[in-house]
């Protein structure tokens, strides 16, 4: 995260702050005050600052070994989620989905590189890699990640691919650009995707697009199973009209729910003389 912004409106001190924030890691709930000046480059004193600040407002507590994150933290995620309303569309219809299936389904959205996880509901089997909202992969070997590249120009997701990634996950699949623009137009033209242990042994899905009133993609929804469980024939014949059924019925409603009236409370209204 860049701590030197681009104009004067700028604020050094709250990209510091979510610097900190972002600094604790899976396996790593604690850290102590050198850990995490350490992992951001902050001065001892400044991080030390932020940490207390963190604190205070109720994100960070202290405890035996260091400084670890509050489940507050998790408001900051949830208000991103909450504001697009596109959970409150996609749950029903997902969890119908997993009724149907048997396997876990999700929701994600690009983040530079990166898919982001924004929606899921899931089944208990054991895979690979853990996943949940706010978990993040590398876009190109997910099919999620393939469904929102494919929706992008050429150029932008060739621009969006160069940038590294911020998962720390190395993918099985790793193709030069000749491949993935290949696989790219291929999503583009049958508009869905499928990943076959491309992210990590043991995981294959496939992805349809989510798309707004305009038809622009503005997420992708998956059905992921476990390789060893489920055949590819049986995630393409079985599964993968269910899933874009059900991303035709998100869609429709994420539409509709756009293209409601919204009223504003009184208490939200601006008074006027």
């Amino acid at each position: 995260m860049p701590r030197e912004g681009t104009g004067p409106d700028f604020i050094e001190a709250l990209a510091r702050g979510l610097e900190v924030i972002t600094a604790f890691r899976p396996r790593q709930p604690v850290m102590s005050l050198t850990d995490v000046a350490t992992a951001t480059g902050l001065a001892r004193p400044t991080a030390r600052r932020i940490l207390l600040t963190l604190a205070e407002l109720g994100y960070v507590r202290q405890q035996s070994g260091g400084f670890a994150l509050t489940p507050r933290v998790l408001d900051l995620g949830v208000a991103y989620v909450r504001s697009t309303g596109l959970w409150e569309v996609a749950r029903p219809h997902l969890e119908r989905l997993v009724e149907r299936t048997g396997e876990s389904c999700s929701i994600a959205q690009l983040d530079g590189s990166d898919i982001v996880y924004v929606a899921r509901v899931s089944v208990p089997k054991i895979v690979t890699l853990a996943v949940q909202i706010g978990t993040r992969f590398p876009a190109l070997p997910t099919s999620l990640g393939k469904v929102l590249l494919a929706a992008l120009p050429p150029d932008e997701a060739a621009r969006i691919l160069a940038e590294p990634s911020r998962s720390g996950l190395r993918p099985v699949w790793r193709p030069e650009r000749a491949e993935w623009e290949a696989e790219l137009r291929e999503v583009r033209a049958r508009g869905w995707a499928l990943t076959d242990e491309q992210l990590a042994r043991g995981i294959r899905s496939v992805a349809a697009p989510l798309r707004d009133g305009s038809g622009r993609v503005v997420a992708s929804v998956n059905v992921n199973a476990h390789a060893a469980e489920t055949s590819v024939d049986v995630l393409l014949d079985d599964y993968l009209p269910l899933l874009l059924q059900t991303a035709g019925e998100i869609s429709v409603d994420f539409a509709r729910l756009e293209s409601a009236p919204h009223t504003i409370r009184p208490a939200d209204a601006v008074a006027t003389p």
